[in-house]
C-alpha cells in the first residue's frame, strides 16, 4: 500500500485508539478502511467530476461546523 492510502486510512480511522482492540480484530479493520480508500482513489481517477463535487461539499460542511 502507498502512503496515500495509509494516510487516508488513518483519517478515517477517527481518531479512535486503535491499539486497544484484539490484533485480528485490529488487522481486519485496517485491512477494510485501505480497501475502501483505495475504491475512493480509483473512483475519483475515473469520475473527476463527482470528486470535485465532493471536495466541495466537504469543504462547504467543515466551514459551517467552524461557524
Amino acid at each position: 500500500m502507498n502512503a496515500r492510502i495509509l494516510g487516508m486510512v488513518d483519517l478515517m480511522s477517527g481518531g479512535q485508539d486503535i491499539e486497544r482492540l484484539d490484533p485480528e480484530r485490529r488487522r481486519r479493520r485496517i485491512q477494510l478502511l485501505a480497501e475502501l480508500a483505495e475504491a475512493r482513489a480509483l473512483r475519483n481517477r475515473v469520475a473527476p467530476r463527482r470528486a470535485r463535487h465532493e471536495r466541495q461539499r466537504d469543504f462547504i460542511t467543515n466551514r459551517r461546523r467552524m461557524a
